[in-house]
């Protein structure tokens, strides 16, 4: 499973610049734009981020801080969600797509809190790259559990 995610980020960096066609990019601008949804960049979510894109997607010293500065790059000057979320959807089979719901679950939940707009952002990238609203709630029971977060009242 997490080996098609892994295999295709492990491009090296260095070679060209980085583009949101890169589906290092692409993921490292979902994940900038979920953080970024409330309006409230906090240091946990972006040590989550960079966490998760190190350890799922094997990538460490200059590539990944070429990749979280491209990716951060993508989602400033980008005017929707459409040109990651379709790389994403074509270069990660269904199992790699609910993996990466999770990772963007893992950046909502690294300050202890939920807003409805990180929610909301979340559904919008799943609805996109093809991950059913039922994995997407699970998977938010899930990684909410994780972190001690109640979902309920």
């Amino acid at each position: 499973m997490l080996e098609r995610l892994f295999s295709l980020f492990q491009g090296d960096a260095g070679d060209k610049e980085l583009t949101a066609s890169d589906p290092r990019v692409s993921a490292a601008a979902l994940m900038f734009h979920v953080m970024d949804a409330d309006g409230e960049r906090r240091e946990e979510e972006r040590t989550v981020l960079r966490n998760s894109l190190a350890e799922t997607y094997g990538l460490g010293g200059e590539t990944l801080d070429e990749v979280l500065r491209a990716g951060e790059k993508a989602d400033r000057e980008a005017v929707d969600l459409y040109a990651f979320t379709s790389v994403i959807r074509r270069e990660l089979d269904e199992r790699a797509r609910a993996t990466f719901i999770e990772l963007l679950w893992e950046v909502v939940f690294a300050d202890g809190l939920m807003h409805e707009l990180e929610d909301n952002t979340v559904w919008r990238i799943s609805e996109l790259i093809g991950v059913s609203g039922r994995e997407r709630v699970l998977l938010r029971s899930e990684v909410a559990g994780r972190h001690g977060v109640s979902l309920t009242g």
